[in-house]
């Protein structure tokens, strides 16, 4: 096979060349890193972040690679905000929508028993309550478009086990594996595809508190095989791969990149 064939052949499955995708929280870290890939691989890609200032540096850095990208300020976790944000993505992509990416998150880090009521509620609306509304409202322009998907940015402190993440951290990211599981199943009818992603500890500003105490540091790379944290591009990877032709035929799968973390047992 001739190499101008391979390349042809490698992007029909691989690529995501015009396909409309929209990142949530696509400034920072992992959101980055998965504007910046799914943007090289072709797609038209629209953010969002509650910062302008950082949503522009994303949007005109992008842009200077000649990568399609545009966003707009949004907190996804207040529903007027998230309602006008998928107002303007259905009109900058004419209805439609190919993949979403759910990666807005936050926590707070503390004894279960010390948590306040708003606490609570802070964490649970901006991972869970903002990522199932937001999959509600993308539902129409997702079932408008062919072979579309839906990509959750969970965690590893989902489950099976506790990884002293915060009890409700980790709970709202055991609720995003069965979302992806059941979304799955309902709306396959539909022609989309749900996933979920679940990092161990990544090289983003979320998790500092752990990649900035070297003792910390060094306790999670003790229990990680591969002995290191990931990198942002490590991730985006896999999103990026679940978006595309060549995974047409996996839903509902919860896939760790955790370094083996899931695997160790003893060693």
């Amino acid at each position: 096979m001739a190499e101008q064939d391979i390349h042809t052949a490698l992007s029909r499955r691989f690529g995501l060349q015009n396909l409309n995708c929209l990142v949530t929280g696509g400034t920072l870290g992992i959101g980055r890193a998965c504007v910046e890939e799914l943007a090289a691989l072709g797609a038209n890609v629209y953010t969002c972040a509650r910062r302008s200032q950082e949503l522009e540096d994303c949007v005109q850095k992008c842009k200077s690679q000649g990568w399609k990208v545009q966003g707009s300020t949004c907190d996804l976790a207040d529903t007027a905000q998230r309602e006008a944000l998928f107002d303007k993505v259905k009109q900058a992509f004419g209805g439609k929508l190919h993949v979403l990416v759910a990666n807005v998150g936050t926590n707070i880090t503390k004894p279960s028993a010390d948590y306040s009521e708003e606490e609570y509620d802070k964490i649970m609306n901006t991972n869970l309550k903002s990522t199932f509304r937001a999959c509600q409202l993308a539902h129409g322009l997702l079932k408008a478009a062919p072979n579309s998907s839906i990509v959750l940015i969970g965690s590893v402190a989902g489950g099976p086990a506790s990884i002293k993440s915060g009890t409700v951290y980790g709970m709202t990211k055991a609720a995003m594996d069965q979302l992806a599981k059941n979304l799955s199943c309902e709306w396959a009818k539909d022609g989309i595809r749900i996933n979920s992603v679940k990092p161990w500890y990544t090289d983003t500003p979320l998790a500092e508190r752990v990649t900035k105490d070297p003792q910390a540091l060094a306790a999670v790379h003790g229990r990680t095989p591969l002995q290191r944290i990931a990198q942002p591009s490590e991730v985006s990877g896999l999103v990026a791969f679940l978006c595309a032709p060549a995974a047409s035929y996996i839903t509902g799968q919860c896939i760790a990149v955790d370094g083996g973390l899931a695997a160790n047992g003893w060693w």
